[in-house]
């Protein structure tokens, strides 16, 4: 006999029995393939989930700086650290 249930769809239309689930696949779907092999993003996307009030709080708080940094009529660009990054070597997965 058939039941009536309750679904969630991503924005690509897959189904979730779960709204986490269903958000979570958006947010994985929006930070692409991250990592060799099989992609790290469901999982960071489930963190983010996980962490939202403060990932949130964090982004108040950079609002609110940018803000300030603005309204201070500062015309300095924010400073560049790209050229102070060095990448990693990649390790073998294993």
């Amino acid at each position: 006999m058939a039941k009536r249930g309750t679904g969630y769809f991503d924005r690509r239309g897959h189904f979730f029995k779960t709204p986490r689930d269903a958000t979570a696949s958006d947010i994985a779907a929006l930070l692409g393939q991250i990592g060799d092999g099989e992609s790290l993003a469901p999982g960071i996307a489930h963190m983010l989930l996980d962490r939202r009030s403060d990932i949130e709080r964090l982004f108040a708080e950079h609002d609110e700086m940018m803000a300030e940094h603005e309204s201070e009529g500062s015309t300095a660009p924010l400073t560049d650290i790209s050229a102070k990054i060095s990448k990693l070597p990649s390790r073998p997965a294993g």
